[in-house]
């Protein structure tokens, strides 16, 4: 079968046009693929579930009666090691969970604001 000569540079046209419009589209389009859906909405699911959390961390270090030597013991700690402190006075630990969790130990010290402002 012969081609007519102005279909080729037509099905060239469409296949850089297709390459083309898939680099537009997954840089500046806001495409993704199944994969990075998937990873951005288990991130966001942690985030969120981390946040309806903070309260009950909160709860949890009004409620406990060392609170204040706890609360000056954790602030005498370098800031990067404040979680593990929340996590050890048991206040990251909501009721439920078998451990305590780092992401709520970080968004309740936020909360707490131990740094004094």
């Amino acid at each position: 079968m012969t081609m007519p000569e102005w279909l080729k540079p037509g099905l060239y046209g469409v296949a850089i046009g297709a390459i083309a419009l898939s680099i537009v589209g997954f840089s500046w389009g806001g495409w993704m693929t199944s994969g990075t859906a998937n990873k951005a909405a288990a991130m966001l699911a942690q985030e969120e579930t981390t946040a309806a959390l903070v309260p009950t961390c909160l709860a949890l270090s009004q409620a406990d009666p060392n609170r204040e030597a706890r609360l000056t013991a954790i602030r005498g700690v370098a800031d990067y090691n404040r979680s593990n402190a929340i996590m050890e006075a048991g206040w990251a630990t909501a009721p439920g969970m078998d451990a305590p969790d780092r992401n709520l130990a970080k968004a309740c010290e936020a909360a707490l604001q131990l740094d004094g402002s």
